[in-house]
């Protein structure tokens, strides 16, 4: 049975609309347009629901914990968290990780992300043995993110050296067999579906990467990578191989239009034309960058050569994406030293560019899933801005508090629920 929603305003890329209903059937957007009757969403308006493009729901449960210079430590820094990183993730079994999951997704619809990307590694026992289910851990986190009821994309992770045994899986053939195994488990599910995920050039020797890029394409699978989010890993890559990461991966095929580059922190000129080139996006979290003292998205390179941007809340030592898409061009403002950096050709601030990263669509279209996000005019934050600046409002003054609900698949999630 049809459902038109009637808010005060739609929201998309190029600003705010009023009397526009939304009609929802069967979990998707069937229509837009003008409309007098159906559910009235009075102080409202309604807009895509956000997209987490990169998670480790596990590392939820370091918030708040990894604040303090460690013993035997000066300051600390990105490897100095792992260590603790990688105590925690020692720790976990199913249920544990079931917890944490469902935990940390419940969070993230309270604050509008609608659907996330799970870039999954910890895959075995705490030995590196198989589970009696090998996929034992990757069907903890589905369970988690069916409880909460977020729509899940699961990245089974690629890892081969470094790190801890129970990340580690034998060769790329053992590993793409309990992916697929994975992928079949999950046939008809509504909200779960599977990709693939390289960890980074560090933990995936260069042999695994083309077989692995190979069966993404072959399947149409999206391939997630972290590449260049440290000056050391990019030093590491140049040492063993003689270029850098992104240009490995390029080297290797395993740089596509259907990769995902995680972080790009530290990428050079020519590794962003050779995304550009490849049609590959990018996904920045700066909220965990910023908080792991990463340094800086090289956003204007990004803008320049209309490379896709994404999303993601990553460690979850913050989630809110109102905040990262806002340190997006707050960092590029502090690297330029002028304001209003990341404007796109014909557009007139950096608001739509942004949420368009957000929410990864130009807005609510018929024939895509009903993921929606309803934000509350009424919020302190909202109060007496005009419809026509709305979207900069929410960029640059708004937190997730203006959330008031998230539809997931036509379903409404109170933020309290």
């Amino acid at each position: 049975m049809p459902l038109t929603l009637l808010p005060d305003l739609v929201l998309d890329s190029r600003g705010a609309r009023s009397g526009v209903g939304v009609t929802l059937e069967a979990g998707r957007v069937i229509g837009i347009g003008a409309a007098s009757e159906g559910e009235r969403l009075r102080g409202a308006a309604l807009a895509p629901g956000f997209v987490n493009a990169h998670s480790h729901a596990f590392q939820r449960a370091l918030r708040g914990r990894v604040e303090r210079v460690a013993p035997g430590h000066d300051r600390g820094d990105f490897w100095t968290w792992r260590e603790q990183m990688y105590a925690l993730a020692g720790s976990l079994e199913p249920d544990s990780m079931r917890e944490i999951a469902e935990r940390c997704y419940r969070e993230m619809l309270s604050v509008g992300y609608t659907s996330v990307a799970e870039f999954h590694y910890v895959h075995h026992r705490p030995d590196g043995d198989l589970y009696d289910d090998p996929n034992a851990m990757a069907r903890a986190v589905i369970e988690a993110a069916e409880a909460a009821g977020v729509r899940l994309l699961l990245l089974p992770t690629a890892y081969a050296r470094g790190g801890l045994a129970r990340f580690r899986d034998r060769s790329p053939e053992a590993f793409l067999e309990r992916v697929e195994s994975l992928r079949e488990q999950v046939r008809g599910c509504l909200l779960v579906s599977v990709g693939l995920a390289l960890h980074s050039v560090r933990a995936v020797p260069s042999g695994w990467l083309r077989p692995i890029a190979e069966h993404a394409r072959r399947e149409h699978l999206p391939l997630h990578v972290h590449a260049c989010e440290q000056t050391r890993e990019a030093e590491e890559c140049l040492a063993e191989h003689g270029i850098r990461p992104v240009e490995l991966l390029a080297a290797h095929g395993a740089l596509g239009s259907n990769t995902i580059v995680i972080h790009a922190t530290h990428a050079s000129e020519r590794e962003l034309d050779l995304i550009a080139e490849a049609g590959a996006c990018v996904c920045a979290c700066p909220t965990t960058e910023g908080n792991l003292g990463d340094g800086f998205l090289p956003a204007e390179g990004i803008l320049a050569r209309g490379i896709r941007l994404s999303i993601g809340s990553d460690s979850h030592v913050r989630l809110d994406p109102f905040e990262e898409l806002r340190e997006i061009e707050t960092n590029a403002r502090r690297l330029a030293r002028r304001r209003n950096v990341l404007v796109a050709e014909g557009e007139q601030s950096p608001a739509p560019w942004l949420l368009r990263a957000g929410w990864q669509r130009d807005g609510i279209r018929p024939g895509e899933p009903a993921d929606l996000v309803e934000l509350d005019l009424s919020h302190p934050s909202l109060e007496g801005v005009p419809p026509e600046h709305l979207s900069e409002a929410l960029v640059f003054g708004c937190g997730a508090g203006v959330v008031s609900a998230v539809w997931v698949s036509g379903r409404r999630y109170l933020v309290s629920d």
